[in-house]
């Protein structure tokens, strides 16, 4: 009853267009849909779904999602439902992306109407996804293991057939070999090669020829022609072609799922780096265990060693060590002292540690690095979707062309006309171009994962492989995003302490890295209407007067000099000496990229001296000071038309911009969230080495692409004449 009903509104809704289109059977309905009430609870949502403009966003998984069909009716099914402001469907991941209005409907109305079409959802770190999965990969793995069993066993009664040259062999112990295959050949046809079957009936079905279609007919063509002549005692059988073909496909598409899933574990695995339940201590200092969607900012928590860190924060106690390896890439533990940052997804290791939750839920990094991948693994690269058409267009094209060769030789010699026609469809490869793009970047993204870099757009790899200039920010990426104060000095009006304390008002909500040398001042007031300006400071008032702090001719209209100013409203100012320490790893990471024949740029908002001496040192020729986000932009516009391939690397507000405006770019993942939004590929590793090794592995990626594409028609250029002129045999 419950699949007539999905039937009857998928036609009601004029919908049925998706049983022309789908090639993978939709997933099974249940009568007993799944109680979606618990869907529309603040906790869960808090720690799942995020604010966007006109309502709110979540990333869902379910198992049904078989083909591109499928997507087609789900993106079409929830547009229809009141309240639902957009859907993204990904066939591929099995995920879908719901931006819905709360004020007009709960979460649970577009998830019951997905349901009730087969496609029962699950959160990102659901136990039920899980075990679906294991029990998808074990039934595959178990028809591979049948499949091999049955080939091997087919090739060797084969083989004492083919040895027979001379057709000395008495027909009873010919007949008994082929009844022998004939019984092997038939599970590993009919149950290992099923998918294949259904796959190409549903293709048929939806009047597409796809390559289950020519993977399915090869096989039956070989095994029913074998059996026929089986019962009438022909000369030739086919069934170790027909169980050949099924067990080496099974293999390259268990292969090819597992290529495709790098990017989904990867998501997956940022997922469940948190917990289900935390231990949390009260205002009296007791521990009850809550869950983790219940944590606010500000609760301490305590995580025992070997446990996941819950949200973002900073520690509590004097040391503590942390495994930072699925943020960073990098296994080797951190120490962390008291004041530090800790971050959700981080393993405490050998003490238990006390933290003060800073930011939960949606806010912590680890969930906006989960969405920035999610929104890459929603598009598919133009280069992944044109292969695609092209090998759909191969598969037509050889069922004609087997027809005409079919045809030819039945004509000519009657007698082999089917053994040359099945030999040609055997031997054809389009598996080959649509696999070739798909695979080496599923490949190159779980690479990437490993040294610490999160590609965030579908093109971002074939953008970096052609890239001939890197454009860099000095703080926080050259840098090593420790400033420290070296003194205050020239102060009018104001006593040194008394400015210290309201610079460190002023930056206190600042997310520019020079902030972090104000960060120990404690007894520093509230400063309120504090605005940051792009390359310039930061203004705002405290106890009703107006402060800035910045460049000189920012904050008192003076002189530039390199130096950090606090001016007031009625002539304070103070000089404040900052510097920054150049990172360990920058130095070799610059060298990697010149070997690579990479020209260098440093475009800095900091002052000219500084600038230069950071340039001097790494030596970068082409280096600029004071730059604001529009001029670091014009830059690299005109390297743009140029005609150089720029990719910029930076961390900070100022750098979204250039970084959004660069052919590719590189954001550094304890940056801010609007650079990491505006980039391309987040540098989540420490190591600025993670930029030249990202290149290199783009270039790769790039080279084995070309080499995929070329060998799969190089091969089929040569494959395809001799099974049509009757060189070789099924």
């Amino acid at each position: 009853m419950a699949i007539a009903a999905a039937a009857r509104w998928i036609l009601d809704a004029h919908l049925d267009d998706y049983y022309r289109l789908r090639s993978a059977p939709g997933g099974r309905v249940d009568a007993d849909a799944p109680a979606l009430a618990a869907w529309d609870r603040e906790e869960l949502l808090a720690g799942h779904a995020r604010d966007v403009e006109g309502g709110r966003e979540i990333t869902v998984l379910t198992d049904g999602m078989r083909c591109a069909a499928c997507a087609w009716l789900i993106d079409h099914a929830l547009a229809r439902e009141d309240g639902v402001l957009e859907t993204c469907a990904n066939a591929v991941t099995g995920r879908i992306r719901i931006v819905w209005d709360p004020a007009r409907t709960a979460l649970s109305k577009p998830l019951a109407r997905l349901a009730s079409l087969g496609y029962r959802p699950y959160l990102a770190t659901g136990e039920a996804r899980e075990a679906a999965r294991r029990r998808e990969r074990n039934r595959d793995l178990l028809r591979i293991g049948l499949a091999g069993l049955g080939a091997m066993q087919a090739m060797m009664f084969a083989e004492a057939l083919y040895l027979d040259t001379r057709g000395e062999m008495p027909l009873a112990t010919r007949d008994f070999f082929r009844w022998i295959t004939f019984l092997v050949s038939t599970p590993v046809v009919f149950w290992a090669g099923w998918p294949f079957i259904v796959g190409a009936w549903h293709e048929l079905r939806g009047r597409r020829l796809g390559m289950d279609v020519l993977i399915a007919g090869s096989t039956l063509l070989a095994w029913a022609a074998s059996t026929f002549e089986t019962v009438r005692g022909g000369v030739h059988v086919w069934f170790d072609a027909a169980v050949m073909f099924v067990f080496l496909l099974l293999v390259a598409r268990q292969l090819e799922q597992r290529a495709r899933g790098i990017a989904s574990a990867q998501v997956d695995a940022l997922a469940r780096a948190r917990p289900a339940f935390v231990t949390r201590e009260d205002a009296a200092g007791r521990r009850e265990s809550v869950p983790l969607e219940t944590l606010a900012v500000g609760d301490v928590v305590h995580v025992a060693a070997g446990e996941p860190v819950p949200a973002d924060g900073v520690l509590l106690d004097r040391e503590a060590r942390f495994e930072e390896s699925l943020l960073t890439g990098e296994s080797t533990p951190v120490v962390r002292h008291a004041g530090d940052p800790v971050y959700a997804g981080t393993a405490c290791r050998e003490q238990p540690a006390r933290i003060r939750l800073a930011r939960v839920g949606a806010d912590t990094r680890l969930a906006e690095l989960t969405r920035l991948v999610e929104a890459a693994q929603a598009h598919r690269p133009a280069l992944t979707r044109i292969t695609e058409r092209i090998a759909t267009g191969f598969v037509a094209t050889l069922a004609l062309i087997a027809g005409g060769v079919y045809l030819w030789w039945r004509a000519h010699d009657p007698a082999r006309a089917f053994e040359v026609t099945l030999a040609l469809l055997v031997i054809s490869c389009p598996c080959a171009l649509s696999l070739a793009v798909p695979a080496a970047l599923a490949a190159a993204h779980g690479a990437l994962a490993k040294i610490g870099v999160l590609a965030v757009r579908p093109e971002a790899l074939d953008r970096l492989a052609r890239v001939t200039d890197v454009v860099f920010d000095k703080t926080g990426t050259l840098g090593d995003g420790k400033p420290r104060l070296l003194g205050i000095e020239r102060c009018a009006g104001l006593e040194p302490a008394t400015a210290l304390r309201i610079a460190a008002a002023l930056e206190r909500d600042s997310r520019h890295p020079l902030a972090a040398a104000f960060a120990d001042v404690q007894d520093a007031p509230v400063a309120e209407s504090v605005r940051v300006i792009p390359g310039q400071g930061v203004e705002g008032r405290i106890a009703g007067a107006h402060w800035r702090i910045g460049s000189a001719p920012f904050a008192t209209g003076g002189e530039d000099d390199g130096a950090i100013w606090l001016g007031g409203e009625h002539g304070q100012r103070a000089r404040l000496l900052v510097a920054e320490g150049l990172r360990e790893d920058a130095q070799p990471a610059l060298e990697h990229l010149r070997a690579q024949g990479l020209t260098l740029h440093l475009a800095s908002g900091d002052a000219a001296a500084a600038v230069a001496r950071l340039a001097a040192t790494l030596g970068i020729a082409d280096a600029h000071a004071r730059q604001s986000p529009e001029a670091k932009l014009a830059r690299v516009r005109a390297l743009q038309q140029a005609g150089r391939g720029v990719a910029m690397v930076g961390d900070g507000l100022n750098d979204a911009p250039v970084l959004a405006g660069a052919d590719v770019s590189l954001a550094i993942g304890e940056g801010a969230a609007l650079a990491q939004r505006s980039a391309d590929l987040v540098l989540s590793a420490r190591s600025l080495c993670a930029v030249p090794q990202a290149i290199a592995l783009a270039r790769r990626t790039r080279r084995i692409i070309r080499q995929n594409l070329a060998w799969a028609i190089i091969y089929n250029l040569l494959a395809l004449p001799l099974a049509a002129s009757g060189h070789v045999t099924p």
